[in-house]
């Protein structure tokens, strides 16, 4: 499955860039999302220690407590705009 991602880095300001086991690259913009009152568990995330430990799991973008993004979403948003920008923007 191309979406599997194979390896996730930490950037500055809720950004992670991404590689998937196809080699499509590219970057998540959380930043609107951790800060949204509607975050729900992604709210944990705006601590940038916690948003720093992220890893990948079984093919996913996760952090510890079960918080993981769907990376077939991602895939398709990357590839077609070269990055996957989450929350909404005012």
């Amino acid at each position: 499955m191309p979406w599997r991602v194979a390896e996730v880095q930490p950037l500055d300001k809720f950004r992670l860039h991404v590689r998937f086991v196809d080699g499509l690259e590219g970057e998540i913009d959380m930043t609107d999302l951790v800060h949204s009152p509607t975050a729900g568990v992604f709210a944990q995330l705006a601590d940038t220690s916690r948003f720093k430990q992220v890893f990948v799991e079984h093919g996913a973008v996760t952090w510890p407590g079960e918080i993981d993004l769907a990376p077939d979403a991602m895939y398709q948003s990357i590839k077609q705009n070269g990055e996957w920008v989450l929350g909404t923007r005012n």
